[in-house]
């Protein structure tokens, strides 16, 4: 029998867990149950030092550190950690305004209160079948061996209504927009589920996380210039700390440009060189 998720409910109002662990308790497929509950940010980042979740059901505005905030701390625990499996974020809010920063944060999903159980239940099986990926991706990983996938690997997705396996070593880079991500290859996109968490973690080496929302293959970045902000508009997710000093690598085959984050020039132009080596 698969385990119930462990879920993690945050809100500082004690009603509105009450609810959530009403509709939690009332839903029986997945299976699941209330592992903790905590009324700020600092309570549950506490609790998560010393214990493991499934799922957070987390709250936007609470005192102290708010919800994206809390998320943002979560995002950059797994990237100090890269073998850490983080719980997946559904948030759960009165404030429809906050979306967009959510789904940069790689939420699973945004619910708006009052939450319908049937959008929960959806949400939540959401997160079982990624849970059952990633432990698929973990038990075909040999135990002794780099995460780096071999060259007929493939990644599968579903493309209106098809099963689709892309060799791996098509893919040009991966990139998050809203709540789903975008597969390019030299002739064609696919949206696929997922998070770029996981891809970064399962892949290894061969693809470099050059943005926030974006994880490219080694091989494709062709060249990295600085440009102006101005020549980004049709590039979302660019950091407003990194408007003054803008950077892009160029990717072959579709000659696309992606933003690159400060913090990541270095690793970029080091892959580079590795390349001309």
């Amino acid at each position: 029998m698969t385990p119930a998720l462990r879920v993690l409910i945050v809100d500082d109002e004690p009603l509105a867990r009450l609810r959530l662990r009403g509709l939690v308790d009332a839903i029986q497929e997945p299976r699941c149950e209330i592992a903790a509950e905590a009324a700020t940010a600092s309570q549950a980042a506490a609790w998560l030092r010393e214990h493991g979740c499934d799922v957070v059901l987390l709250d936007v505005q609470m005192p102290g550190a708010d919800g994206l905030q809390f998320a943002d701390g979560l995002v950059q625990r797994q990237a100090a950690q890269p073998g850490l499996s983080a719980p997946f974020i559904i948030f759960v809010t009165a404030h429809a305004a906050h979306a967009l920063r959510a789904f940069e944060l790689e939420a699973l999903d945004y619910l708006t209160k009052p939450v319908r159980r049937e959008r929960l239940q959806a949400a939540l099986a959401r997160a079982a079948q990624r849970l059952s990926e990633r432990a698929a991706v973990q038990t075909a990983l040999p135990s002794d061996g780099p995460a780096a996938p071999e060259p007929g690997d493939f990644v599968t997705l579903t493309d209106r209504g098809r099963l689709l396996r892309v060799p791996l070593a098509e893919v040009l880079y991966f990139k998050a927009e809203l709540k789903y991500l975008t597969l390019r290859t030299a002739s064609e996109s696919h949206v696929m589920d997922g998070a770029l968490s996981e891809l970064e973690q399962r892949l290894g080496e061969r693809f470099l996380r050059v943005h926030r929302n974006a994880l490219v293959a080694r091989w494709a970045v062709r060249e990295l210039e600085r440009h102006a902000p101005t020549n980004f508009g049709d590039l979302d997710g660019v950091e407003s700390a990194d408007s003054a000093d803008s950077w892009a690598v160029r990717i072959v085959h579709v000659d696309e440009w992606l933003s690159v984050s400060r913090r990541q020039v270095a690793a970029v132009r080091e892959a580079l060189a590795g390349q001309a080596r």
